[in-house]
């Protein structure tokens, strides 16, 4: 079990990366800050605590892997990787500009720590099992860990992976659907319905927990039990709410790509600077 001071240190983490995320968003005056923020409890987890990873050494051929299938949300991995020290924190300032490293989709060639590039949507998953047999084929140790968003699964090429992860017998992967139930357009159960989610996965041959992915105690166990197991890849569905840790922000669609104001910007840095 997690005990209480490592607990601690991970939520004054989040805060500090939600911090991050606003800066960079409202910089740009672009950028996706509801999903980011909603998503963030979830890669500081794994970041903080549980990947095998080297930012002195990002190309480390054991190294665990993080595939963010739902690109749009790049703004939370930029700020980790750049707090973890991958790239210097005075990066994010270049956020979407042109020219920058840094751009609205994850791009593996420019990016140290970025493992494959994402943004279409239901790509991420395939790459990530894709390098996840190639590993399995070469003997290799590292794990996999995937970051898919609720909307994006409604895309078949997601279920395509799931079969494919299933029939390769795929256990070093560890995926996550971020359960917001909002995407662009509304309420994922009014768009396409995705329930019963976690009985679809484990239809496909997956293992499934279903947590509350701003628990990091859930977060851990539920990581923890999946890589003692063997045979099956893991899903791992997290309820989230979207804009999490801003209070105007949370369980609102409109913020889904929307940058705040200047007053917005404010209220919500102050809000932030209140829970550290």
């Amino acid at each position: 079990m997690v005990d209480d001071k490592t607990v601690r240190a991970l939520e004054a983490k989040a805060v500090e990366i939600r911090r991050s995320i606003l800066n960079m968003v409202y910089r740009a005056n672009s950028g996706h800050v509801g999903g980011s923020l909603g998503a963030t409890d979830l890669v500081v987890a794994l970041y903080y605590h549980l990947l095998r990873h080297d930012p002195r050494n990002p190309k480390w051929p054991d190294r665990d892997r993080f595939i963010l299938s739902k690109g749009h949300c790049s703004p939370v991995i930029y700020a980790v990787l750049a707090d973890c020290g991958y790239f210097p924190v005075t990066d994010l300032e270049t956020f979407r500009r042109p020219g920058s490293h840094l751009q609205g989709h994850p791009f593996a060639p420019k990016t140290p720590g970025i493992e494959a590039s994402t943004g279409t949507l239901g790509l991420g998953i395939s790459t990530g099992l894709g390098m996840a047999l190639a590993a399995k084929l070469r003997g290799e140790p590292q794990r996999y860990y995937i970051l898919c968003g609720d909307g994006e699964i409604q895309e078949g090429q997601a279920w395509e992976a799931a079969m494919f992860a299933s029939k390769y017998r795929l256990d070093k992967v560890i995926a996550f659907v971020d359960r917001n139930y909002l995407q662009t357009d509304g309420n994922t159960e009014d768009i396409m319905p995705l329930e019963p989610l976690a009985a679809k996965w484990e239809a496909f041959g997956w293992r499934t927990f279903e947590i509350d992915g701003h628990d990091f105690r859930q977060i851990i166990a539920a990581v923890e039990c999946a890589r003692a197991l063997q045979g099956k890849p893991t899903m791992i569905v997290a309820r989230t709410v979207k804009g999490r840790g801003v209070s105007f922000m949370e369980n609102e669609v409109a913020w889904h790509g929307t940058p705040p104001s200047p007053e917005q910007y404010e209220r919500a840095i102050e809000e932030l600077s209140r829970a550290i």
